[in-house]
């Protein structure tokens, strides 16, 4: 997504509400959270308005994948997701709105990306060019606020998901 001139600092994430909405989800799906499955809540991107902006893509459906650098989750403390780990989207105000479940993971460079992951992510133009452009902005910039440098060789998890909870958000869900 393409960066915006004014940038707000998204919300902290609404860990009671947030609490409730996997309690719910759990109670309607115990055989995914059977056996202590595990859960994060986050957002998309690393400003309100582009928490915003990626979190719409989602729930309109084009976006079912993203791209994260291995440090990131390092430098927050944060493992990596697995297969089957849920995480709870926040908007950039912090409010959750639905559950993700990863269905795909891979770890690889910059230059290991095609143009069908650029496609999933459903993001600007959903070339692989505008992808490359677009993450190579995002990450200089997030990199170079935590006082590190970016370079196409950085490791990242590209991820597939689906979108499991609230049931009238979750793929394959009946839309009107």
């Amino acid at each position: 997504m393409s960066d915006a001139d004014a940038r707000t600092p998204a919300g902290e994430p609404d860990l009671t509400a947030a609490a409730a909405m996997w309690d719910a989800y759990a109670a309607a799906h115990p055989q995914a959270v059977a056996s202590g499955a595990e859960h994060t809540v986050e957002r998309f991107g690393d400003s309100e308005q582009l928490a915003d902006a990626l979190l719409e893509i989602v729930l309109s459906g084009r976006k079912r994948a993203t791209a994260e650098l291995v440090s990131e989750f390092l430098a927050a403390g944060e493992q990596l997701p697995r297969v089957g780990s849920h995480w709870i989207a926040c908007d950039g105000r912090g409010a959750p709105r639905i559950v993700i479940r990863s269905t795909e993971l891979r770890v690889g460079p910059f230059g290991s990306v095609d143009a069908a992951f650029a496609a999933d992510e459903g993001e600007d133009d959903g070339s692989l060019a505008s992808w490359q452009d677009e993450h190579r902005r995002y990450w200089q910039r997030t990199t170079a606020a935590r006082g590190a440098t970016w370079n196409e060789q950085d490791e990242i998890v590209f991820e597939r998901f689906a979108v499991v909870w609230p049931p009238e958000l979750a793929d394959g869900a009946v839309r009107g």
